[in-house]
């Protein structure tokens, strides 16, 4: 496991005091113009006309960008984009916007890496490198949103690389940010978590109702510590317990997301059993194809079997949806982007844009 230093102050990762700070022999109010440039008007420092040329260069020098793009590929005719982003210490994460007639959905990484070790996600086979500052986070979403070609980002969902409960305190800021800078509902901003039970209760105790999305893909403790390891130490019991106190304490349904692996979770006992915690828990369960991965040796339950699947969770009484798989051509799954990049040895240098059709 491989683990850097402190990453440094990046623009993003800036709050209104610290640009207070930075600018403190400038009028009160070029900070004010320097945020809404930021996260109104979403442009780069150079671009913000409203501030001075030499206070741009200076921005530019002393809170630099935190990204890098190193690839972007398109799919879904232009709908689909997923960047793959270098760090300032070289390490790789990944972004997904997806974009619809009138909105558009940014999937976000927490962390780069994951030590989760969930066998059948690329992220996980690849191990744990850092957590990913505020900052780090946000400027994906403000990247994306750029791009979204005059829609609107009206969801944020931390489905990308990483455990966001793991990385806490900044999944938390950014989602703050995401609220109250970026004018997102918080019921449009999904954390998504494998089970980690303590920071589902730190969740349970912050002030805004996010949507809380559960990544079980198991019904009982035999095989989901097998797929998800981090249930030897919050078992399924404890797990639905926390997702009830949840909804009880926010007034919001939680989500279960379910891979549907073919021969290993998508048998009839299999259902039986997902149903009654989604019964028990009173959550939505949507149901998704499992992207290949290299290091996994099976493979997603066809589409037939998906929406059999879906048909018996709800004569079982609990609402099931089989989601959309978009960007099945751009290596869609979190973390095979960068996998690929690293077994290529691919250059961090020039940019290249992969997949345009």
């Amino acid at each position: 496991m491989t683990r850097s230093a402190a990453p440094p102050s990046t623009l993003y990762d800036l709050d209104l005091d610290e640009f207070a700070e930075l600018c403190s022999d400038e009028p009160r109010y070029r900070v004010d113009q320097i945020w809404r440039g930021l996260y109104t008007e979403l442009r780069l420092p150079s671009d913000i006309t409203t501030i001075p040329k030499a206070l741009r260069a200076r921005l530019d020098e002393e809170a630099p960008l935190a990204l890098t793009e190193l690839q972007l590929q398109h799919a879904d005719r232009g709908q689909t984009l997923k960047w793959l982003w270098k760090l300032h210490d070289g390490h790789q994460i990944e972004t997904v916007l997806m974009l619809y007639p009138d909105r558009a959905t940014v999937c976000v990484s927490s962390q780069a890496g994951c030590a989760m070790a969930c066998g059948f996600c690329a992220t996980g086979q690849a191990g744990f490198d850092r957590h990913l500052t505020t900052g780090e986070i946000v400027e994906q979403v403000v990247a994306a949103a750029r791009a979204a070609g005059g829609r609107r980002v009206s969801n944020v969902v931390f489905m990308g690389m990483g455990e966001p409960l793991a990385n806490f305190s900044n999944t938390w800021k950014a989602v703050e940010r995401f609220h109250g800078d970026l004018g997102l509902s918080a019921r449009s901003i999904t954390v998504s978590t494998v089970g980690l039970i303590p920071g589902i209760r730190q969740l349970t105790q912050s002030a805004l109702p996010v949507t809380l999305a559960v990544s079980l893909h198991a019904a009982n403790d035999l095989l989901r510590d097998e797929l998800v390891p981090i249930n030897r130490r919050y078992p399924l019991d404890d797990l639905c317990e926390a997702m009830i106190e949840y909804r009880e304490r926010k007034g919001r349904r939680v989500s279960i997301e379910w891979a549907l692996i073919d021969g290993v979770n998508d048998r009839d006992g299999d259902a039986h059993e997902l149903a009654a915690i989604a019964r028990r828990t009173r959550s939505h369960v949507n149901l998704i194809p499992l992207n290949p991965t290299p290091g996994y040796p099976v493979r997603g339950a066809p589409p037939k079997r998906l929406y059999e699947f879906r048909d018996r969770l709800e004569e079982l009484g609990a609402n099931a949806t089989v989601r959309r798989t978009r960007g099945l051509e751009i290596d869609a799954a979190c973390g095979q982007l960068a996998a690929r990049h690293r077994s290529a040895g691919a250059s961090s240098g020039t940019p290249v844009e992969l997949g345009r059709n």
